[in-house]
């Protein structure tokens, strides 16, 4: 049973004290602990168990390097810095994955038959994951450093080429350098940003 005290500090970890990453210390990021992120992630409830979420993980520099003129111009030191770049990604064919993984599932390809529906489906659900994503690399101890100024089409063109795979966020991850934090802006109140009915 986990105490209120290791509930509030978890909770401190990935929500009150987590912070967006812009600079990241040369501590390497094992392949153990990307692993550990997926593995958390993975639980995180989609529509009909669709998991359309499709992660590439960029390490070497020859592989940030072919991300990088996609990216804008601000976001492209830091992520030739971080050791680890994480494209998520939306699969439009996620149907053929439900259709083998899970027997429940057999008639999926008929239920998405729909081009455009499919496709909303998969964007609505993988975003869901990319929040998860977040969560479970702060989770493990990291830091990410999420970011949507990009060129979704160049990213899909160099990596997901002749594939239903659609870039949506590109996330920098590593142990973070405290002086890359900017100061924190504030946050919506309660009665700002919720209603009770």
């Amino acid at each position: 049973m986990t105490s209120a005290l290791d509930t509030r500090a978890f909770e401190d970890l990935i929500f009150r004290e987590a912070r967006t990453a812009n600079a990241f210390t040369d501590e390497p990021v094992a392949p153990e602990q990307l692993r550990a992120v997926y593995d958390l992630v993975k639980w995180g409830p989609t529509a009909m168990n669709s998991q359309p979420l499709r992660v590439l993980f960029l390490r070497s520099d020859e592989a940030k390097e072919r991300l990088v003129p996609h990216l804008a111009e601000g976001n492209r030191a830091k992520t030739r810095s971080a050791p680890v770049v994480a494209v998520l990604a939306a699969d439009t064919d996620f149907p053929e994955h439900m259709a083998v993984t899970f027997p429940h599932f057999a008639n999926a390809r008929e239920a998405f038959a729909d081009d455009a529906r499919r496709a909303e489906v998969a964007r609505t659900n993988a975003l869901l994951q990319v929040g998860y994503f977040i969560v479970g690399v702060r989770a493990v101890g990291l830091a990410a450093g999420p970011m949507t100024g990009f060129d979704a089409e160049g990213v899909r063109r160099e990596f997901f080429a002749g594939s239903g795979v659609v870039p949506l966020v590109v996330v920098n991850i590593g142990h973070p350098d405290e002086a890359g934090y900017r100061p924190r802006n504030p946050r919506l109140d309660f009665e700002q940003a919720a209603r009770v009915l």
